[in-house]
């Protein structure tokens, strides 16, 4: 094996490695990263080594940063007394994209789980209760998924917090949604969360 098959191999094995990738689709995009070396290879790969060397997590959200903090908990006007709590940065990223949220976040870096031994101290909950003294906040939002650990998650953290109004998201019908395409546990969310029109 040759030190250009190598290096394109371990390329594809790492690409596979991406959410949404496997071996094929990692290769096809290896191949067609090849053929646009110039406007496309070369720049990715500058920006992997940027990001590689300059973002990490913010130390006192988990969000990603430039900096040891990030610019939403630096930024004063967040300082509403709200922090919202979810499980990744995707999380936190889509809830930026409805910019209806002007609080902080807490990244949680995952959920609880029994079978996979994710206790608390794995994650970021010691972090959020100090959060909750040190930052005077006054509502704690869950906006963690509608899954298992999820519920577990919320209702976990619900029962380490005092003082503070423990709010989560509403689920049910997504706008746009028709009856006939939701599943059961998305309908009977839904029916629970019912209001007066």
């Amino acid at each position: 094996m040759t030190d250009d098959t190598e290096a394109l191999n371990d390329l594809i094995a790492l690409m596979a490695k991406l959410p949404g990738l496997g071996p094929r689709s990692a290769r096809r995009a290896v191949l067609h990263l090849i053929k646009k070396r110039g406007p496309l290879l070369i720049p990715l790969a500058e920006a992997m080594t940027r990001v590689g060397a300059t973002v990490r997590e913010c130390l006192n959200c988990g969000n990603v940063a430039t900096g040891d903090i990030c610019a939403i908990c630096t930024d004063d006007r967040r300082a509403n007394g709200e922090i919202c709590v979810v499980e990744d940065v995707a999380d936190l990223w889509a809830m930026e994209r409805s910019q209806q949220f002007k609080g902080r976040y807490h990244v949680l870096g995952g959920t609880l789980s029994a079978l996979d031994a994710v206790g608390p101290e794995e994650l970021r909950i010691p972090r959020l209760l100090d959060r909750i003294t040190s930052e005077e906040v006054r509502e704690v939002i869950l906006a963690l998924g509608a899954t298992i650990d999820g519920h577990t998650t919320a209702h976990y953290i619900a029962d380490q917090l005092t003082g503070v109004t423990v709010t989560s998201l509403a689920q049910g019908v997504p706008v746009g949604g028709e009856l006939d395409y939701l599943d059961d546990g998305t309908i009977t969310a839904a029916l629970r969360a019912r209001r007066t029109l």
